[in-house]
């Protein structure tokens, strides 16, 4: 099957390093992108392309913020299931800041800090990890920190069109103790979307906190849709 992982905000290539070797031991084909994330439009359009190098069946898999992007790519044919990790599975119209202001604002809202342009970024110090990502090693914490980028305002405001879970088999991770995409999110956009749901504690670091959990989520929905083609 070929797999397509698309990062969330801040998103960095170590999203999925874990994950990635786990996928490929059971025989997967897999693709990452580096999206721009200077708008929703921008990024479903990057994640598309990468569309063009994959030769079968296609399942998307996407964490936090990249579960708008395949709940946008996942039109495209090619496109047999989608997969959430701990993710925004917005409905058409709707916005990625929509869905999270009719909850209780979360606590990562306190170490965001919106630049000279709009843009937004997290900052992080041992408040931060203590409250948003204590179950990450201080090796893990470093990489983070390492890589992390803005993000254009305009992800979180643009709407999404119609999502390809209303008609494609949807999978879907919860995070338990989630502080940055609140969990009764989690479970009511899961809920809406009638996936298939299993849940994991801990934080919103969830590829690199339960990669064995993601990759095996993953890989039942690769087999499923699969089967299915």
């Amino acid at each position: 099957m070929d797999i397509v992982l698309v990062h969330g905000a801040g998103g960095r290539p170590t999203t999925w390093s874990a994950v990635q070797p786990l996928l490929a031991a059971s025989g997967h084909r897999l693709f990452t992108v580096t999206n721009p994330m200077t708008s929703l439009e921008d990024d479903i359009a990057n994640t598309a392309a990468v569309l063009e190098e994959t030769t079968g069946p296609v399942l998307l898999a996407g964490h936090s913020y990249g579960g708008a992007v395949i709940s946008n790519v996942g039109r495209d044919p090619r496109v047999k299931g989608l997969v959430y990790i701990a993710a925004f599975g917005p409905d058409e119209g709707e916005t990625v800041n929509e869905i999270v202001e009719r909850y209780e604002e979360a606590e990562i809202s306190k170490y965001m800090q919106r630049g000279p342009n709009g843009e937004w970024k997290s900052e992080t110090s041992e408040a931060f990890w203590a409250e948003i990502g204590p179950d990450l090693s201080a090796e893990q914490r470093a990489v983070v920190e390492a890589e992390g980028r803005k993000a254009d305002n305009l992800i979180f405001t643009q709407p999404t069109g119609a999502p390809a879970w209303r008609t494609l088999p949807s999978w879907y991770l919860v995070a338990d103790d989630d502080r940055t995409l609140r969990p009764e999110i989690q479970n009511d956009m899961s809920a809406r979307m009638k996936a298939t749901v299993e849940h994991v504690p801990g934080s919103h670091y969830t590829t690199l906190v339960w990669p064995e959990r993601v990759a095996d989520l993953i890989h039942t929905a690769a087999v499923a849709v699969g089967e299915a083609s």
